[in-house]
């Protein structure tokens, strides 16, 4: 009789974990940093379908590294609870505490059962509050864990290379301009100390701004803008919400200026209206006649009679 095969418990846990860390490690990084108003997510992708950040509630995002199709699932299930809970309860129920906490059990649970392989992702969920203080960034990585972090963190690809580099170099009140540069030039160093250029058609970026009206914080960075702000002018610092939609790439920044004129034009036509034809009411009643109109018969018979 054949001895049976055996493996520790600790054994099989590493093995699972070195299998999703060699998974990560092979997508490019997310890169996510604070700002004086809110929170930046920086991602090198160059795919315009496939986002690696997106919005899940109010003043929630979530950005992730690895399969696409997982950790897609993982973003869908995400969306289902807030809704749920912020239609069950209220909205501001919705936490990215109470989020990272899903989240953990769900991969927790992936990850020690024998049934399926680990998921190959690793997981950010931010909140942005009411002040610096007040923001919420929580890094997940395969086996469920929850690490609370604060000012910069960076996941997938070589990760702990960019995270020491922001380390060093990341500050309390860096402006929107400064924060997207130092999180580009992070992504660009490679795993030998290099340095490559990213340009804005390979990055993916959003935030999550504290001073917008709306309740909902997360807006993409695009186009024209994104391209403003790698190059530093500093007169865009504050992202409008009519800049973030009409800066989808060429043809949404052609369509987007032409419509600024035409409405600029109809907004100067509109403030000069065309006077109204025919005589005004001082050369109306000067042409009129002081003793009444000429083919009034009463009067014409009142002359006479006098």
């Amino acid at each position: 009789m054949s001895t049976p095969f055996y493996v520790s418990p600790q054994q099989a846990m590493a093995d699972r974990a070195e299998y999703a860390r060699k998974g990560i490690a092979r997508g490019r990084s997310v890169v996510v940093l604070q700002y004086t108003d809110g929170i930046v997510f920086v991602a090198e992708n160059p795919s315009r379908a496939l986002h690696k950040v997106s919005e899940i509630y109010d003043r929630i995002a979530f950005a992730a590294v690895g399969k696409y199709n997982e950790f897609e699932n993982l973003r869908i299930g995400g969306v289902r609870y807030a809704d749920l809970r912020g239609y069950t309860y209220h909205r501001e129920d919705v936490t990215a505490r109470g989020l990272a906490n899903v989240y953990a059990q769900t991969l927790g649970t992936i990850f020690s059962s024998n049934a399926e392989k680990p998921y190959e992702v690793e997981l950010i969920v931010a909140e942005v509050g009411a002040g610096p203080e007040d923001d919420q960034i929580y890094r997940l990585p395969h086996d469920g864990s929850i690490v609370d972090e604060h000012g910069s963190v960076a996941v997938g690809g070589n990760s702990d290379q960019i995270g020491t580099y922001l380390d060093q170099r990341h500050r309390d009140g860096m402006t929107l301009g400064e924060a997207l540069k130092l999180a580009v030039e992070s992504l660009s160093r490679d795993n030998n100390g290099g340095e490559r250029s990213l340009t804005a058609e390979q990055l993916e970026v959003a935030v999550l701004d504290r001073t917008r009206p709306q309740q909902r914080k997360f807006k993409r960075i695009l186009g024209s803008q994104l391209t403003r702000l790698l190059e530093g002018d500093a007169t865009t610092e504050t992202v409008t919400d009519e800049e973030a939609d009409a800066s989808g790439g060429a043809s949404g920044d052609a369509s987007g200026d032409a419509s600024d004129d035409a409405s600029g034009d109809a907004d100067e036509t509109q403030t000069a209206p065309a006077k109204p034809a025919g005589k005004t009411k001082a050369a109306a009643a000067k042409d009129e006649p002081k003793d009444g109109p000429k083919d009034d018969p009463d009067a014409s018979a009142g002359s006479k009679k006098k």
